[in-house]
This record gives C-alpha cells, structure tokens and sequence, in this order.
C-alpha cells in the first residue's frame, strides 16, 4: 500500500464558499473524503493537507520524501511564483502529479505559467473536484510501473 502526499495551497481552505462559479460547491473537505475514498479504492492511503504559508507547504513535501510514495500538488497561486515549491519538488524526485480545480488555461494569462509543471510527471486541470480523483489514479499508474521496473 503506497501512501500519496495530497499537498493544498493558499485560499483552498476557502473552497465552498470562495468563487463557487469557478471552483465549485465542495469544500475541501468533501475533496479529502473523495480523495480518500480513490485512494483506498487503488490500494492507496493518503496523506491530505492545506497549508496558506509557502514554507510549510514546501515543509510537507521534504516529509513526503521521507514517508511517500507520491504528491499530488494543488499549489494555488504559488504554481505560478514559487520556485522554492518547484525546487523542493525537483530535490525530493518523487513523482508528483499537479491538479487544478479550474482550468488553468482558460483564465487570466498569469495563470498560463507554472512553476511546478517542468518537475511533474503530469497537470490535470479543468474538471473540478474530480480532477483530484483523476491525480490519484495517474499517480497510480506511475507507481505501478516504477514498481514493476
């Protein structure tokens, strides 16, 4: 059984209530109970957590080295500033999947750049909470296949 770090940034703690026509009804809340539902359902557990400080988010992804198999990364706004999340990642080598809740394309072109793609094994974006379910099961294909070598 892998465990998968599920890594949240600034403002999803919001969700819900924060501009539901972009990034829907759930809470995060309701996206952990999903997330861990997926998981348990691929023989995964997870690890879930919100953070609106840069450094703590950066705190969990050197843990996860040390306890995981996998990230999943909804950075928030940081994907599009932080280089220290995009250096931790990259020091950490683990595979890591990025997820947005909205499309990231479709809005204001700041959002157009991250600094979290060039060291993900994958982005999905665009399809809600359901994108975090999707981060689980493409985690767990890479998983597979680094097991089976």
């Amino acid at each position: 059984m892998s465990l998968i770090y599920i890594l949240n940034g600034p403002n999803l703690n919001l969700l819900g209530t924060r501009e539901p026509e972009t990034y829907g009804a759930d809470t995060l809340a309701d996206i952990e109970a999903r997330c861990a539902a997926r998981a348990k359902a691929l023989g995964h557990t997870i690890e879930f957590r919100q953070n609106n400080i840069e450094g703590e988010i950066i705190n969990s992804i050197h843990e996860a080295a040390k306890k995981a198999q996998g990230i999943i990364i909804n950075a928030g706004a940081y994907t599009h500033t932080s280089v220290a999340i995009h250096d931790a990642l990259r020091a950490v080598a683990l595979p890591s999947i990025e997820v947005h809740l909205s499309n990231v394309y479709k809005r204001e072109a700041f959002r157009h750049h991250s600094y979290i793609s060039p060291v993900a094994h994958g982005v999905i974006c665009g399809f809600g909470p359901l994108s975090y379910e999707l981060a689980i099961e493409g985690l767990s294909n890479v998983l597979a296949a680094k097991r089976k070598g």
